[in-house]
């Protein structure tokens, strides 16, 4: 039969693991989501969407006729308002930045190309919170790993029985701990560090 101290111990060990899964949750689905995204970063921007658009100008131009009004009227073209600044990366090319955008125009050929950056919503946020861009947010990125370890230890003693971790799920958790193990050697092993 169990003692009073292991009963309340059992008990306190099931509340802490319920309220901090709980209360973590929406981090842990945040991180997650960030995590796949950031996982596939050589893939996709998981920041941005970038828009391109090839535009054709009304007629070429010469670099002397490069001026504000002009780069005014480019702008329009591409539904801009305003131009930050513009430069000239080489004498027949002029690159005008926009906010989240840029038009590069080939004065020789009268083409530009307009690329635009939108935010992708949710996994922006999710990226900011997960590279710890935020100041301050390290501090609550560090509360947060402790308190999933601290999650991952509980929820190993919720179960008793031939279910509990002394018997199944010990067993478990060192297959779980094979995949890291043989990602390593297997790492070792081809770069033969």
């Amino acid at each position: 039969m169990p003692s009073a101290f292991s009963t309340k111990l059992r008990r306190w060990n099931v509340a802490w693991h319920r309220d901090l899964g709980y209360f973590f949750s929406s981090l842990i689905i945040i991180y997650c989501i960030s995590g796949l995204a950031l996982n596939h970063v050589n893939d996709w921007n998981p920041d941005f969407i970038i828009h391109k658009e090839t535009v054709q100008l009304p007629k070429k131009y010469d670099r002397s006729e490069v001026n504000n009004e002009l780069l005014a009227g480019l702008s329009k073209l591409v539904k801009e308002d305003n131009y930050k600044v513009y430069d000239f990366p080489t004498n027949n090319q002029v690159k005008v930045y926009y906010d989240n955008a840029t038009l590069h125009i080939n004065l020789d050929t009268g083409i530009g190309e307009y690329e635009r950056l939108v935010k992708r919503h949710l996994f922006y946020e999710s990226n900011v919170l997960h590279r710890n861009s935020l100041k301050g947010w390290k501090w609550v990125s560090d509360i947060f790993a402790v308190m999933l370890i601290v999650i991952s230890i509980t929820g190993l003693f919720i179960l008793k029985g031939k279910y509990g971790f002394k018997r199944r799920g010990l067993w478990i958790m060192l297959a779980g701990f094979l995949l890291p193990v043989a990602a390593i050697l297997l790492f070792y092993f081809v770069s033969g560090k």
